[in-house]
């Protein structure tokens, strides 16, 4: 076991590596795509977790591959630690909106400023919204049975953008017009 709790990015990683070896590289793509819409990870973050884990005993580096790519492998050490993670109940989560911080101290931000950040977000949102709509709509009748997970993943994912624009729909009438 490591010296200390898994944290969630390193918890991500094993949880990842469960599907087979990967570099850092691979993973930061992986992460990316499967869960960069609601959780982020930076390279950085990515190879500081996979040396602190090598040196826990929790991952094994293989041997480097072509343009001097090390992949790495979950070892009984991770998988039990992955285990410990997931049997303890997920924190409480931190809703971190940088535009809502932005329009908190609206009254601190030129109009027209304000309204372009509404805007560009909205589309944003609208885009992502989208997205999610594209991928539900290409799943085969049976993928809830098939990965219940990913699928409970991306409803919710439908839901918050759903939400978000309900929300940039009813804001308050001052700033209404930026998004017309």
């Amino acid at each position: 076991m490591p010296d200390r709790p898994l944290n969630a990015t390193a918890a991500s990683l094993l949880g990842f590596l469960h599907d087979g070896p990967m570099t850092g590289w691979d993973l930061v793509e992986y992460a990316q795509q499967r869960i960069g819409a609601f959780w982020s990870l930076t390279q950085s973050q990515v190879y500081r977790e996979l040396t602190a884990m090598a040196a826990a005993g929790l991952v094994r580096a293989g041997e480097r591959g072509r343009r001097d790519r090390k992949p790495y492998e979950i070892t009984d050490a991770g998988r039990a630690a992955f285990a410990d993670w997931a049997a303890k109940p997920p924190a409480e989560e931190n809703i971190r909106f940088p535009l809502l911080l932005t329009v908190l101290f609206g009254r601190h931000v030129p109009a027209d400023r304000l309204a372009a950040y509404l805007a560009e977000h909205r589309t944003a949102h609208a885009a992502r919204l989208a997205e999610y709509e594209q991928v539900a709509a290409a799943l085969p009748d049976e993928a809830e049975e098939v990965d219940p997970y990913s699928v409970a993943t991306l409803r919710f994912g439908l839901a918050y953008e759903r939400a978000v624009l309900d929300w940039f729909d009813a804001l308050p009438k001052p700033l209404r017009p930026a998004l017309t």
